[in-house]
């Protein structure tokens, strides 16, 4: 095949498919990203991503190289400490609290907390001035045909795309991923995760805190203050019915409930946005690549939101991809270094997710003793030093680049 349109097409413009399109594009990739529905990018429009995501430090590394950062910095708030709070006594209290500060293993924070609505309104802003990069809101992908010499991208609008890569960053229900019969494993908890922001009278102090009770976690992430006054995103996991009837309380009452739920810890917490509920799976690829094809973020692999694992996995995926593509960029999308990607990916990816499923599975337990074992562990493992640091470095993901 001959004659190429471009180097890579990228399916979907979520957050994941909209930074591989930056990383490939400010490498000098020509690349055309894809999406069916036109990004929400204002934090009140209706179908606005009010969750946020956290880019730990080797995420950071890759945005600064696709000249994302610079645009992100001013909107980030900075992750110093990770504080764990127990509240599975028999009430609603906090009965052990454990800080991670990232200063016991690096002079930089953690990472940095921005909402995705902004991520996505500022990645859009960013692509438009790449030149080898082009973003096509409102334009799905419709077929894909592969053949070893390179591919055909059909979307929606009529048009035909040769390409040599096609990058399937098109979200956990993945059309790709399915049409190029991949397999997928899919973990089920019954939980979804309410999302969105409060004000607190109790500055922050850029903690992150996630607190255990039963159902799963309640986390608190910085915000940059909003209307004058601290703010944090929370994301509170529940069973899948008490999550629907949380989300249809009363504005008030709903209050009522998240500030017990918080035990306090930032002082009366007051609802700063809609309400929004996501469904917790957890999922994994049975391999990240078919003929001219990369399956990256979602589409390869799915976690609770805990520990900010999700689209810094993904993120990893995308500086790997990016490493081999450019050790060998006329050999972009051939099968070899298809192969290879995987294989420097898979590995890390089971075990995360398999490591994540374990903790999620813990912070829903209801059982008093299980959740007398769970602050126990958590006590332990916080005590002994080098483990300590060794748990953190392992939530880094510090082997980003291989």
């Amino acid at each position: 095949m001959t004659g190429f349109d471009c180097d890579i097409v990228v399916a979907g413009g979520g957050v994941a498919g909209l930074t591989a399109a930056s990383v490939f594009g400010k490498a000098g990739f020509s690349v055309i990203c894809v999406d069916p529905a036109p990004p929400v990018t204002e934090r009140d429009a209706e179908g606005a991503d009010l969750r946020t995501t956290a880019f730990l430090q080797p995420a950071r590394e890759l945005l600064d190289e696709a000249g994302l950062w610079q645009r992100l910095a001013e909107h980030a708030a900075p992750l110093q400490v990770m504080r764990i709070v127990d509240a599975g006594g028999p009430e609603p209290e906090a009965r052990l609290i454990k800080e991670f500060n990232a200063a016991d293993i690096s002079d930089l924070p953690f990472g940095w907390n921005l909402p995705n609505w902004l991520l996505r309104r500022e990645m859009v802003s960013h692509l438009e001035t790449l030149e080898g990069a082009e973003f096509r809101p409102g334009t799905g992908v419709k077929s894909v045909f592969t053949r070893q010499s390179g591919a055909v991208v059909s979307l929606s609008d009529g048009t035909r795309l040769r390409c040599r890569l096609v990058i399937a960053a098109d979200g956990r229900d993945s059309a790709l991923r399915r049409a190029a019969g991949i397999s997928a494993k899919t973990l089920r908890y019954g939980q979804k995760a309410l999302a969105f922001a409060v004000t607190h009278p109790v500055p922050h102090d850029n903690v992150s805190t996630e607190i255990h009770r039963s159902g799963g976690p309640f986390t608190l992430v910085p915000l940059p203050d909003y209307q004058g006054r601290p703010s944090s995103a929370v994301v509170w996991m529940e069973t899948g019915p008490e999550a629907l009837r949380l989300a249809a309380l009363p504005e008030a009452e709903f209050e009522a409930a998240m500030n017990e739920r918080s035990c306090h810890v930032l002082g009366p917490l007051s609802l700063a946005s809609r309400r929004t509920v996501w469904p917790i799976i957890g999922r994994i690829a049975s391999r990240m690549w078919a003929e001219r094809m990369a399956l990256v973020a979602e589409a390869a692999h799915v976690v609770p939101p805990i520990g900010a694992q999700g689209l810094n996995m993904s993120l990893a995926d995308m500086a790997a991809l990016l490493d081999l593509a450019r050790a060998a960029p006329d050999r972009l999308g051939e099968a070899e270094m298809l192969q290879a990607y995987h294989r420097r990916r898979h590995p890390d990816i089971a075990a995360r997710v398999a490591g994540i499923d374990l903790l999620d599975r813990a912070s829903m337990a209801h059982a008093q003793p299980l959740r007398d074992a769970r602050a126990f562990g958590l006590d332990m493992l916080h005590s002994i030093k080098p483990v300590r640091r060794t748990l953190m470095r392992l939530g880094l993901g510090v082997r980003m680049r291989g």
